[in-house]
């Protein structure tokens, strides 16, 4: 199994945080490869895939960012109703509880990726290799382009 990470980093739910963290990931040239933005309340989260996260890390630290790298799974699934409901259910049955997730097709109707941030990632990539899931490292997920078939 392949290892991924994104970053994610905590704020406040108020105009500019996010254009505080896309600044710093510009300016040091960190390609933005997906991002989700959840908030409750007052508070919220980003949870941000780039090219390079381990320096990603870094230049945030650097500029005074509350951010961790997590350790993610980017699971490769078929593109079709159920599609991700066999995935879950084999993670239901073990008790490993998804806690964060989000996810995006890469050729429609074929093939999609969800990205699972989980509850234990060993038991997680036990039962992936067990049923047969391929994943994406970050390396793939860096240079990945979806519906590169149309012409936008």
């Amino acid at each position: 199994m392949t290892t991924a990470y994104q970053l994610t980093i905590p704020v406040e739910n108020k105009p500019g945080k996010l254009a505080e963290v896309s600044s710093i990931l510009a300016r040091e040239k960190f390609n933005i490869r997906a991002i989700t933005i959840s908030s409750f309340g007052q508070r919220g989260f980003l949870n941000i895939m780039v090219d390079d996260p381990k320096l990603a890390r870094k230049a945030l630290e650097k500029e005074g960012v509350a951010v961790e790298l997590k350790e993610i799974i980017a699971v490769i699934l078929e593109d079709r109703p159920g599609g991700m409901d066999k995935l879950v259910q084999y993670l239901g049955k073990e008790g490993i509880n998804i806690e964060n997730a989000y996810g995006f097709v890469l050729e429609s109707h074929k093939t999609a990726v969800f990205v699972i941030d989980v509850s234990d990632i060993d038991s997680t990539r036990k039962v992936l290799k067990e049923q047969g899931f391929k994943t994406l490292g970050t390396e793939a997920l860096a240079t990945i382009e979806p519906f590169h078939y149309l012409k936008y």
